[in-house]
């Protein structure tokens, strides 16, 4: 890999512990890293780009996603309900994908990020109909060149036994289980660095059993991998558990191990005082996806009572048949924007809500490899040119989240550009997309 220098950037926002702001520096990627950080540096036969006129920021991390879900975006009948209601429409179509489906949805899901700065994602796949299997959003993100952190989904309580998912879609909990160590021993990688590490993520409380989230967290902890799933997202998610399991969520996840520095749970829409002390005793993450949530109905989460009380809280833009974009930039603006709706005008700055979405992101993803731009870093860098009409008039091109661009220029991962200009570089985008569009229509007609 050739060395690269980013020549002359205007802002450089590190996001390191200082949060600091640099001006007028390069940087120097070499192997995969950030090598230096400078003025003027000179390395023999680097690629040059020039980056004046652009703000340089630490890749976005996407800490929660439904790539397959892509191939479902604005379903008549789920464009207006509550989440069960949703879900209800959703699963029969869902039951007719295969591995192209989950193939060709994760590679525009994860162009789609890429585009918005995004170079870490994870994403949680808990159904696999008709052979499909999580190696093939794997597949799909090696050939888009993210980093990519799946999770092993599932679930096992079908309708008849009075859970929310259709008996097609559920699966014997030792298959699970069983699968769950097939791909964490194929594909996970603890290294610095690693392009793929595997999670474990039963779906949701209410479509798996409690022998299952105990096991799944023991099975996770015996491999060194950690634990996801769906939790306290809506106020029907609440009465659920009242109902099923006499308690709120978060005791319910306490009670399974489902707490502690290696969990993180998506949404956490309605969780409340004493379940944020948990969180932040136990240093349990939250992914929130407030565009989701707002598509759904589900309310506003209480992230700045979450970050106050030091819980974990990084960005998500779920699937794209609850929000139907994957913009993670425009999830940043959006979360900075609700907390101001409910806490006040000065609740969350721009600088705060890019955070979550860079370094917050990557520490409830357990990574210290990535999220802030610093030597020694790997080179996962978003390159934003703010000299065009989003920004013009700014005077404060830094504060993206206010007044930038919502597609990056260029990006890099691994020190690897995977957008020159607004275009993607790895895949032909344009033929997936045509691919992506006769999926869906042959769902449409089936």
């Amino acid at each position: 890999m050739a060395d690269t220098i980013l020549r002359g950037a205007d802002v450089v926002l590190t996001m390191d512990d200082t949060r600091s702001r640099l001006h007028g520096v390069d940087i120097h990627l070499k192997g995969g890293i950030i090598a230096a950080i400078g003025s003027n540096l000179a390395v023999e036969n680097a690629q040059i780009i020039d980056v004046a006129g652009c703000v340089i920021t630490p890749g976005l991390v996407n800490t929660h996603h439904h790539l397959y879900q892509t191939l479902t975006r604005a379903v008549p009948g789920g464009q207006d309900a509550l989440l069960f209601g949703w879900l209800q429409t959703l699963y029969p179509i869902w039951s007719r994908f295969g591995p192209d489906e989950m193939f060709t949805s994760a590679q525009v899901g994860l162009a789609e990020l890429a585009l918005s700065g995004c170079t870490l994602t994870s994403d949680h796949l808990y159904l696999y109909p008709n052979g499909s299997r999580l190696d093939d959003t794997i597949a799909a993100a090696g050939e888009v060149g993210l980093r990519f952190h799946p999770t092993r989904g599932a679930m096992s309580i079908g309708v008849s036994d009075g859970g929310l998912p259709p008996d097609a879609l559920v699966e014997k909990e030792d298959a699970i289980l069983n699968d769950c160590i097939r791909v964490i021993d194929t594909f996970h990688d603890a290294s610095d660095g690693a392009m793929v590490r595997v999670g474990v993520a039963p779906c949701s409380p209410f479509s798996v059993s409690r022998d299952l989230m105990r096991d799944a967290a023991i099975l996770a902890r015996d491999k060194g991998v950690m634990l996801h799933t769906h939790l306290a997202e809506n106020d029907e998610d609440i009465a659920y558990s009242l109902e099923k399991f006499g308690c709120r969520p978060g005791q319910y996840a306490e009670d399974l191990g489902w707490t502690g520095d290696d969990v993180w749970h998506a949404h956490c829409v309605k969780l409340d005082t004493q379940e944020i002390d948990l969180f932040a005793k136990s240093r349990t993450g939250v992914a929130h996806c407030p565009c989701s949530n707002c598509r759904l109905g589900s309310g506003i989460a209480p992230v700045r009572q979450m970050r106050d009380a030091g819980v974990k809280v990084g960005l998500g833009v779920d699937g794209s048949a609850s929000n139907d974009i994957g913009n993670l930039i425009g999830e940043a603006r959006q979360t900075m924007l609700l907390q101001r709706v409910q806490n006040g005008a000065d609740a969350m700055s721009a600088d705060e809500a890019l955070f979550i979405a860079t370094r917050g992101g990557a520490q409830v993803l357990g990574r210290t490899d990535v999220g802030q731009i610093a030597v020694g870093q790997r080179a996962d860098i978003a390159i934003w040119d703010t000299s065009g009409i989003e920004s013009a008039g700014s005077w404060d091109p830094a504060a993206l989240v206010l007044a930038g661009p919502n597609k990056v220029r260029d990006l890099f991962v691994e020190g690897r550009q995977v957008v020159a200009s607004g275009i993607m570089t790895t895949i032909d985008l344009p033929a997936v997309i045509s691919h992506q569009n006769r999926l869906a229509k042959g769902l449409l007609e089936t």
